[in-house]
């Protein structure tokens, strides 16, 4: 079980002094846990680098692959090996550790990163959609479309729009006066439970910055998951033999798809709150999604698996 008196110590003994640390409860006291948890962590965290370097190098290096849809996965590649470098080393790092801190500057940088490389991505994963589209319904146009300079301003606009999301995010909490309570029942630093934290009454705040990031994920994977349903509809009406390549094109798509935003949707919709579902969830899109990302875009992809041999040898 979870240090629970840790926390209602912390809760109880509000000493009005500024808080300079948060503490993280972690995600298990039992060491045979820790140790499981340490190894899987580490195994899921590395093969994540290696696979998502290797997708980035591979683009990079094999002309085959310069396209606009293997150049949005390349970055969706560099996206994910941000993403899971921002909480999952200091994880492994805290199981063996029995105080468990981050600075208020660390926490307020993790938060940061954690919705500028969120934000980035869901702008990146819908214009992947896009791509598609035109790759599918408008083949004839598609160069023209996807140019190359239009593939850049895309970048552009997906890393901007990101990091707007991140500081309007951060703007909520930044200025909130914390001066008692400093423990988190996480193993990183969010939003909703850094709020909680505060000195003042939070509970409108609470609303806006789930009802913000709800409503972003929410609306983002409808648009999606509504777009892949059009493409596919636009594919059968023109040439039905079509649709099962249509549909193997788009199924690594989807699959990546409610992998990113299942965790997301849950964390800021679901009204009942479960430490031990989060803990999962919020592990699952720290370790394992960046991990099966590349798993998923190259296990049937024979020129990106053809690219990575030829990088190896």
């Amino acid at each position: 079980m979870l240090d629970s008196a840790l926390l209602s110590e912390a809760m109880d003994g509000v000493n009005h002094s500024v808080v300079s640390e948060f503490v993280f409860l972690g995600l298990s006291n039992s060491w045979g846990i820790q140790l499981l948890l340490f190894f899987f962590s580490s195994m899921f965290y590395v093969t994540s680098l290696m696979g998502n370097l290797l997708i980035v190098f591979s683009v990079t290096y094999d002309p085959h692959l310069h396209s606009p849809m293997y150049f949005l996965l390349a970055n969706l590649s560099f996206l994910d090996l941000g993403a899971c470098s921002v909480a999952a080393p200091k994880m492994s790092y805290d199981l063996f550790r029995k105080h468990k801190a981050i600075s208020f500057g660390g926490c307020i940088t993790q938060i940061f990163f954690i919705h500028a490389f969120g934000g980035t991505e869901m702008v990146l994963l819908l214009a992947m959609a896009f791509d598609r589209y035109i790759a599918i319904c408008k083949p004839l146009q598609y160069l023209t479309i996807m140019s190359p300079r239009k593939c850049i301003l895309i970048l552009l606009t997906s890393w901007i729009l990101g990091f707007i999301h991140s500081v309007a995010q951060l703007a909520f909490v930044v200025d909130l006066p914390f001066c008692g309570p400093n423990v988190l029942d996480s193993f990183y630093c969010d939003l909703p439970q850094l709020i909680k934290l505060a000195c003042t009454e939070t509970n409108r705040l609470e609303f806006i910055v789930t009802a913000n990031s709800g409503l972003i994920s929410v609306g983002s994977f409808f648009i999606l998951i509504i777009s892949y349903i059009f493409i596919l509809v636009t594919v059968q009406k023109h040439s039905s033999s079509g649709l099962s390549k249509a549909l193997s094109t788009l199924l690594a798509h989807v699959t990546v798809v409610v992998l990113f935003f299942g965790p997301l949707i849950f964390f800021y919709t679901w009204p009942f709150s479960s430490s031990h579902l989060d803990k999962f969830l919020a592990m699952f899109d720290a370790v394992l999604t960046p991990f099966l990302n590349p798993v998923i875009y190259t296990f049937r992809n024979k020129e990106m698996k053809a690219a990575m041999k030829k990088l190896c040898h």
